[in-house]
């Protein structure tokens, strides 16, 4: 029997009932999937064997299981939630939640995406924006972000995190929006609403590193991670070494989706210097590629972060490039901080904090263009 997916990971409902599973783990060579009515997995608990399939994956079909329900892999005794849950129960620790990405209906069928042009982008912290901290309150001050001359939302990280705080760059379920901020819908009613207002909206992901707190991602694979580099945060995902590829299209899957069942407008992609990968096409430019192809004919705005503003990320596939449409400029940013706090560790090293850098940022836009800080002695 085939099963329809939009993902080829995660917990899939499907239409004639019934949820199909699909996980990808090298640590055992058996896996179970436990689902329940009830969050803590007791009461009209299920549990099926999954079927091992090639390159170590692993599926099955429950057709009891339903939008709504809780569940959990269980690995060598131990239960785990879907490393790609598109929600979470009481946060990373909690069972994954069987979702319908089809109950929302959307409205914004005449929006056509992000233009190239200049823009006036708006960082928001969903928790800070407004009293409330949820998309529903974000959604009340579309009107207020029109007033400012606002085009572009920039969602600062929403993938799950531990805790009731944080700035999100420290998320471990990377496909399950915090909680905190409201349910699914509530972010996709926000989205809709900005685009019917004429604004678009994007998402900052990190793809470098996850948080230190709920990543369970080693039990089912210690090759998410990668044992050649090493970032500041630790190890970096894995996606030029062996067993690479499955960590590779968990990525590329994840930028598929937010562009997919979110209609979110492009990315920032975090601190790309720290996503290492010496393949003879980088993971960078599959996402770019991959995600571009996802929203058609709806323009895309893609935007790395990249502290040696390194040009290669905004070239044409043809000239070796990523595809990416910019760099996060921080040289403004950098001598400001110098200027205003005396602070010249680290990146501000290279800063004087004097106004002709003020003049030259202005006038070219980076003070910088892929040249080594002067810590890094090459």
């Amino acid at each position: 029997m085939k099963h329809h997916r939009r993902m080829p990971i995660g917990a899939e409902v499907q239409k004639g009932g019934g949820t199909h599973f699909r996980v990808w783990s090298t640590t055992s060579s058996e896996l179970i999937v436990c689902v329940s009515s009830d969050p803590e997995l007791k009461a009209n608990r299920l549990q099926v064997v999954l079927t091992p399939e090639e390159k170590q994956y692993f599926s099955g079909y429950i057709p009891e299981a339903k939008p709504g329900d809780f569940y959990k892999f269980i690995i060598s005794g131990r239960l785990l939630p879907d490393p790609a849950a598109r929600a979470q129960h009481d946060g990373p620790h909690g069972p994954s939640i069987i979702v319908d990405p089809d109950n929302y209906t959307w409205h914004d069928e005449d929006w056509g995406g992000v233009s190239l042009e200049t823009h006036v982008i708006y960082e928001m912290h969903l928790g800070t924006f407004t009293h409330a901290g949820t998309w529903a309150g974000a959604r009340e001050r579309i009107s207020y972000l029109k007033e400012l001359g606002i085009d572009v939302v920039e969602i600062m990280p929403i993938a799950d995190f531990t805790g009731n705080f944080g700035w999100g760059y420290d998320g471990v379920c990377l496909f399950a929006p915090c909680g905190l901020y409201g349910e699914r819908d509530e972010a996709k009613r926000f989205i809709d609403e900005c685009h019917q207002a004429g604004l678009a909206v994007i998402l900052d992901v990190v793809y470098n590193h996850v948080g230190p707190d709920g990543n369970y991602l080693p039990f089912f694979s210690p090759a998410y991670f990668s044992e050649r580099y090493q970032t500041e945060w630790g190890k970096p995902f894995n996606f030029d070494g062996p067993d690479s590829g499955p960590v590779r299209e968990f990525f590329v899957e994840n930028a598929k989706y937010w562009i997919r069942e979110f209609h979110f407008d492009g990315f920032r992609l975090d601190a790309t210097q720290q996503i290492f990968d010496a393949s003879p096409r980088h993971v960078l430019a599959e996402i770019s590629a991959a995600a571009r192809e996802t929203a058609g004919n709806r323009r895309l705005y893609l935007v790395a972060e990249n502290e040696p503003q390194c040009v290669k990320l905004v070239q044409s596939p043809e000239e070796e490039g990523y595809g990416l449409d910019s760099v996060w400029n921080d040289d403004f940013h950098h001598s400001a901080i110098v200027a205003l706090t005396g602070r010249a560790e680290a990146y501000y090293c290279d800063y004087q904090g004097y106004a002709q850098e003020f003049l030259s940022a202005a006038k070219w836009g980076f003070l910088y263009q892929g040249q080594y800080y002067s810590w890094q002695k090459q």
